[in-house]
């Protein structure tokens, strides 16, 4: 097995960098999901997970001005607008442009609130998600669809805005697999936004496998597999050259479901995980378990 990509997202939910070369540290790759936007109205932290209100940040990417520095405060981001433009961080009028574009006042930080939340959409496709959690979770509607609040980075580090954990690892071979399974849909690594997408695996959705177990990244970097990743409306989303779509998420729900211990049973590509060692990682570095 071998790294086949190495992605960060600088802004929550804009488009991201790839890169050749990442330091992975306890807090995930250094500088994903460094900044976020932030709704100034009730603290909710911006994702296109609920994509009425945030699906207008997949239009924006976004990319360090610098490389970021371990245990430093992250570097200014550049932030293109579909016109092209460039908004900086560092720039006294980039919160007000984030605001026009997404009909909200917003404002972007690298400081995580207290008590963050971010709200995510349940399309209506059968076997996505448990029906208890959704209905457990639930706040407002889109039509008849219902919108969850969710406590941001349960598993992750405190002050960090992932979702739910710190790395999240991906193999070409489930991408393949459900290439193999779908009706025709672009099943693009850009659509689950991986950190690591793994080449070399067996043929399958080789991420059942790992769940529990370690694996080393490069030479010295480790990671504890500590789940199946759930999947969301996010991935049927238009993004860069990507169309709408929501068969791919069909897709999974009709052939990946999976049991989450103490979670019930979700539709799952790809894996969650843990820093267990600290190292650089490069493409192309092997990937063994350990």
């Amino acid at each position: 097995m071998h790294i086949d990509a190495l992605y960060r997202f600088p802004v929550k939910s804009m488009l991201g960098e790839q890169v050749e070369r990442a330091s992975l540290t306890g807090r995930g790759l250094l500088g994903d999901r460094a900044y976020a936007l932030v709704d100034r109205a009730d603290g909710t932290v911006a994702s296109a997970k609920h994509p009425r209100k945030w699906g207008a940040l997949l239009d924006l990417s976004a990319r360090f001005v610098s490389e970021p520095v371990p245990g430093a405060a992250p570097p200014p981001v550049l932030i293109t607008m579909p016109d092209g433009t460039e908004l900086s961080s560092e720039a006294a009028g980039t919160d007000a442009a984030l605001s026009d574009l997404v009909g909200r006042p917003v404002r972007l930080t690298s400081e995580v609130p207290a008590g963050s939340r971010f709200e995510e959409q349940w399309p209506a496709i059968e076997g996505l998600a448990p029906a208890e959690f959704i209905e457990g979770t639930t706040h407002s509607f889109e039509g008849e669809e219902p919108v969850s609040a969710i406590d941001l980075g349960q598993m992750a580090p405190p002050g960090t805005f992932f979702d739910l954990a710190a790395l999240h690892l991906l193999t070409r071979a489930t991408l393949d697999q459900l290439t193999e399974l779908g009706d025709g849909s672009d099943f693009d690594a850009l659509r689950y936004r991986p950190n690591v997408l793994v080449g070399g695996t067996e043929p399958g959705f080789a991420e059942d496998d790992w769940v529990g177990r370690g694996v080393c990244l490069g030479d010295s970097a480790r990671a504890g597999v500590r789940m199946l990743t759930m999947r969301c409306v996010m991935t049927t989303l238009a993004q860069g050259d990507l169309p709408e779509d929501r068969g791919t998420l069909r897709t999974v729900a009709r052939h990946h479901r999976r049991e989450i211990p103490g979670l019930g049973t979700w539709a799952c590509a790809g894996v969650y995980a843990d820093i267990t060692g600290e190292g650089i990682v490069h493409t192309g570095d092997p990937v063994t378990f350990v």
